[in-house]
């Protein structure tokens, strides 16, 4: 009988422990203060979506709005809210030098991305802050730690 119980209490402590692992840790609550803490710190406005992102358009662009189907050339860099930046297009361009941004299909990339460039036009720039269920979630993802909110300044070159 006692070694039913040490069996039984050792398979539940690894269940539990693998468990833990696979956990998804909701963020919500404390990436909606970083970012709304983010925005007032720096005195900027932003719209929110129902979903949690928020976006500023600092220059509207002109044409039409890319889809979820568009595939779309953007210059960006992405950075945490304490500034660190942790990707950035054309980042050996001097100054001076024409940026020539990064293609890719919209539907391939992360949901906050999908969500938000369809807000700007060709020429278009400003920012998206999105929240980590909208990025790389719970879970470190290269560089990015999970949990992390994540700002990218936006440029839309061209919808392709």
């Amino acid at each position: 009988m006692k070694q039913l119980l040490s069996a039984l209490l050792a398979i539940a402590l690894f269940i539990s422990c693998s468990k833990d692992k696979d956990e998804v840790t909701d963020y919500t609550a404390q990436n909606e203060k970083e970012i709304t803490d983010y925005l007032a710190a720096n005195n900027l406005t932003a719209q929110r979506t129902d979903s949690g992102l928020y976006y500023i358009i600092d220059k509207p662009g002109e044409g039409d709005n890319p889809t979820i189907n568009s595939n779309v050339t953007v210059i960006y860099k992405g950075y945490f809210t304490d500034g660190t930046v942790f990707d950035e297009t054309d980042k050996d361009v001097k100054e001076g030098e024409e940026k020539k941004g990064v293609s890719f299909g919209l539907n391939q990339v992360i949901q906050g991305w999908k969500e938000g460039i369809p807000f700007f036009k060709p020429g278009g720039e400003g920012k998206l802050l999105i929240p980590s269920h909208l990025g790389y979630g719970s879970k470190d993802y290269k560089s990015i730690p999970g949990g992390s909110v994540l700002i990218f300044d936006i440029t839309l070159k061209s919808v392709n």
